[in-house]
């Protein structure tokens, strides 16, 4: 079997045995997802960008040192590994809006804090990577037209053409890919 058809654990393995290409395989196959998922939360691509080799740098640490034992999920290892890394990011970072001193507005008087609560952003987060693993258990072809819409902003248009559907497919597969989202969330008493 060609290494590129290898599943996650298998190239875990073999990563871990020294066989240094089969971590670039899972990198290739997986930043696009990783890096889509860091973006949404940070909204900065340069941020973005260190949080996402940060994120592999761990990775890559926890592999070498043979404390990986997520069999399967390595997907979603390495998301939550990013989204510890956003938290993180936000616990350092002070958002603190200081309006200019002048006689009229004492310095001190006008000193906001404008961020949400690191728990608000907390909940955030576990919500988004809630409906990141839900989008995860749709059919492909959901899935595809979901990212597409959220995380690359294409029009139906676009998507249409990227997958060579039709419009009318590819708004068919937004509508089931929200409806079955919703039954999901239903069930698991979520609200977004």
């Amino acid at each position: 079997m060609e290494i590129n058809q290898l599943p996650d654990a298998e190239l875990v393995r073999q990563y871990t045995g020294g066989k240094e290409d089969a971590l670039e395989v899972l990198i290739k196959r997986y930043q696009s997802k990783v890096f889509g998922f860091i973006l949404t939360k940070l909204e900065d691509t340069d941020l973005a960008n260190d949080i996402f080799q940060e994120t592999f740098i761990k990775v890559i640490h926890t592999l070498k040192l043979n404390k990986y034992n997520e069999e399967g999920k390595f997907l979603s290892w390495v998301i939550r590994i990013a989204h510890n890394l956003i938290m993180d990011h936000y616990r350092r970072e002070k958002r603190v809006k200081i309006i200019n001193e002048t006689e009229e507005n004492p310095l001190f008087k006008y000193i906001k804090d404008e961020s949400d609560s690191v728990e608000d952003e907390m909940i955030h987060l576990q919500l988004t990577f809630e409906l990141q693993q839900m989008i995860a258990e749709l059919p492909k072809d959901q899935q595809e037209v979901i990212r597409m819409r959220l995380y690359q902003d294409l029009s139906f248009k676009e998507i249409a053409e990227a997958t060579d559907v039709s419009i009318n497919t590819a708004l068919g597969r937004m509508r089931y890919a929200l409806l079955n989202l919703r039954k999901q969330m239903d069930g698991k008493n979520l609200a977004f």
